[in-house]
């Protein structure tokens, strides 16, 4: 009996750990991480890393708009430095294969773009705002005023997920269709409610807050538009469309490098604005903007002086057309503008102590 009883206490001894080890509990697997209840690459330890609002219009490039800010960004938290990056987001859509005709470029191919080539600053391929294709070439030596990255990829829609990946990676590129109702957005946080289709759009997430369930977004259809160029976006508001096949819509970019600070001047056309009409060097916002003239031309009457912000510039060159007008070599920078009547395009040309150049350029009207 005495043998009988060992044997099975032994049995019972050599089970306990196999029967520990199979019914382990699942609360000892690796914790999921948690997520803050509210981020923001506008708001990182009380530093705005993102970069001012830009307008695209009137021309659908906004693929390369919400690439660009998404770079941009990366590139001031990357250095520890608010230097207000400007990339040419004409040149990503138009060298990656874009085109106003069909009206978008490939994500893709923006993305394997940056990837082995990559995109200059403004100053090298100023936006014109044209609403049609034109001949294009970004300013000799763009190619040693690049910047970079590494690998691209597409993050599940899930919205933490979507969290982590903002945290990890930064500022997120997502495609998104919206109602008519976005085009009237004031503030808020937004959900499609009515008007019909409105169209397909790409942007970029910013940030969250759990506090109101939605993301933060910035657009690309200039500072007056929405709050002030961004809206917030529902989690719910089931937005993101997967273009570029299943699992596809929201994009990260990882790994920026190149030359993310070049030595050339920054140059931009203060007056004339292309959304304004000017009567005798006053300038109002365009109201009739279907006549005839082309849309995203300033629209002169009268005298008016050309005026211009400049930063690490010795010299600014004007011209009307491609003939040089003028050069001024004193800040504030201007020109009394000569042209006859009709379509005409203003270019300024920057340049600094190292010869290096920036560009800006917009086409005017000129009536009289």
């Amino acid at each position: 009996m005495m043998k009988k009883t060992l044997t099975i206490l032994c049995i019972i001894l050599l089970c306990v750990p196999l029967l520990s080890l199979s019914a382990r509990p699942t609360s000892m697997s690796e914790p999921a991480p948690v997520l803050p209840p509210k981020f923001s690459w506008r708001e990182i330890n009380g530093t705005d890393y993102t970069t001012p609002i830009k307008d695209q219009s009137p021309a659908p490039t906004c693929e390369a708009y919400a690439l660009c800010a998404a770079l941009e960004t990366k590139m001031q938290y990357q250095l520890k430095e608010l230097y207000t990056p400007d990339l040419s987001d004409n040149h990503l859509y138009f060298y990656a294969g874009g085109t106003i005709e069909k009206g978008w470029v490939s994500l893709v191919d923006a993305a394997a773009y940056l990837m082995e080539i990559g995109v200059p600053d403004e100053g090298c391929y100023p936006d014109p705002h044209r609403p049609f294709d034109y001949p294009y070439e970004s300013l000799p030596g763009w190619e040693n005023r690049t910047v970079k990255i590494t690998d691209w990829g597409w993050v599940d829609h899930d919205v933490t997920t979507m969290k982590q990946a903002l945290i990890d990676h930064g500022p997120l590129v997502i495609c998104i269709h919206f109602l008519k109702d976005f085009f009237y957005y004031l503030g808020g946080v937004y959900t499609p409610r009515f008007g019909g289709h409105g169209g397909g759009h790409v942007v970029t997430i910013v940030g969250y807050d759990d506090s109101k369930s939605c993301w933060i977004v910035k657009n690309s259809w200039g500072a007056k538009w929405g709050a002030k160029g961004w809206f917030r976006m529902a989690y719910d508001a089931d937005m993101i469309s997967d273009w570029y096949g299943p699992g596809s819509g929201v994009m990260y970019v990882e790994g920026v490098y190149g030359n993310l600070k070049p030595d050339a001047p920054k140059v931009y056309l203060k007056k004339p604005d292309y959304s304004h009409s000017y009567f005798f060097g006053i300038g109002i916002p365009t109201l009739l903007k279907n006549l005839s003239i082309q849309r995203a031309a300033a629209r002169i009457i009268g005298p008016l002086t050309v005026q211009v912000t400049a930063e690490n510039t010795e010299t600014v060159e004007f011209f009307i057309d491609d003939e040089s007008q003028y050069v001024d070599t004193e800040a504030p920078f201007s020109w009394k503008l000569e042209a006859t009547p009709g379509l005409h395009t203003l270019m300024v040309k920057a340049t600094n102590n190292h010869n290096i150049s920036s560009l800006d350029i917009q086409d005017i009207y000129v009536v009289f």
